[in-house]
């Protein structure tokens, strides 16, 4: 999937945060430890570095969503971070997003701390990010 593509579905999925333009996709995935699998209609972009894994981005097309696709891709990129020797995964999600946080919470994920003021949101105001963290084996 292309810089462009995957800034577009972001640019629909992402409601209220300011969306990843595709020149800022194109520089994370240019980083040594990056990584994106994606299918159609959604991505996942993260960075495995020494036992951990970090997700940078997942984002599905609003036509796509509960259909299990960010279900697919999750379960796809724990697989590759296994196989890669990781035992957590990390990321950051808005405290606005709820949807997103029950939907990583009902995957194993939990809270371990706060970002404060950390999302840019599309108005130009501010939102804290919940830090979330998963063991695996």
């Amino acid at each position: 999937m292309t810089p462009e593509r995957c800034a577009a579905i972001m640019d629909r999925a992402y409601v209220q945060m300011r969306p990843w333009s595709a020149q800022d996709i194109a520089d994370t995935l240019a980083a040594k430890h990056s990584l994106i699998l994606s299918q159609d209609q959604g991505f996942v972009i993260a960075q495995i570095v020494a036992d951990e894994c970090e997700i940078l981005a997942i984002a599905t097309d609003p036509g796509a969503q509960r259909k299990g696709l960010a279900s697919s891709l999750l379960t796809k990129l724990i697989t590759v971070a296994k196989q890669q020797g990781v035992t957590r995964i990390l990321l950051e999600v808005a405290l606005q997003n709820a949807p997103a946080r029950s939907f990583y919470a009902a995957k194993g994920f939990a809270p371990i701390g706060t970002r404060s003021g950390y999302y840019t949101l599309r108005d130009g105001t501010k939102d804290d990010a919940m830090l979330l963290s998963m063991a695996i084996a």
